[in-house]
Parts: C-alpha cells; structure tokens; sequence
C-alpha cells in the first residue's frame, strides 16, 4: 500500500536503507493487518494514521523515565482503537485478548528458528 509508505515525520515507519525494519515478529503482523484492514475498508488510511499520531504524541507526553520508545506498540495501540471505532469488536474484548497474548511465553513466535516440528503446545491450522 503506497499510503503506508507516504507516511512521513513521527508516524513514519522505522527504516534501514529504505526497507521498513521489524524488530520483532509480532511488529511485522500488526503492520500488515494495519495495511489489510485498511485495505479491506474497516477503516481508512486517514483514519489509522491520525490514530497513530494520537498515540505516538501520547506516548512522548506521558512515557515513564527511561522508558524506550517503541513504534510498533504505539502501531499496534492505534490499530487496535481503530478496530475498536470500527465495531469489529469492543475494547472490553481487545483488552481480554491483549493481556492473554501478553501472558505467552518468550519466544513464543519461534524467533530462533528451531521448532519446526510444532511441538510446542498448540495448533498452526494445519
């Protein structure tokens, strides 16, 4: 989506010689459900950016000392409102599913590689 890639100054995606950087591998789903949702007509492109400079301006006006800025959480948060604002679900319910995502372990999205035998406690649709 070349909307995405027009967005300058605060809201601008993080870039390393011109490719968008991900740090983790949640940051990379988030970014594409953003591009898709939006894509899908759940919200307009406007919309989820003026979410995500709400949250990003948030975030510099109330961020604990010392706490590192991370771009994708100010993504995710302004996705999650615009899903909310849409009706897809409620913020009860984004809530609920946040905190149990949050509960999983680390390296639950299988950073290092290693467990292509799926023997880790859950399903992958297959």
């Amino acid at each position: 989506m070349t909307a995405v890639l027009a967005i300058d100054g605060a809201a601008a995606p993080p870039r390393a010689n011109g490719e968008l950087v991900f740090a983790e591998p949640w940051e990379s789903r988030a970014f594409g459900m953003a591009v898709t949702l939006a894509e899908a007509g759940l919200f307009t492109w406007d919309e989820f950016r003026d979410s995500l400079v709400a949250r990003i301006a948030a975030w510099e006006a109330d961020h604990a000392p010392g706490e590192e800025y991370r771009y994708y959480r100010c993504w995710l948060a302004a996705l999650e409102d615009r899903v909310v604002a849409a009706g897809a679900l409620d913020a009860v319910a984004v809530a609920a599913r946040s905190a149990q995502l949050a509960e999983r372990p680390a390296g639950h999205d299988h950073a290092d590689g290693d467990d292509h035998g799926h023997g880790h406690g859950h399903g992958h649709g297959h």
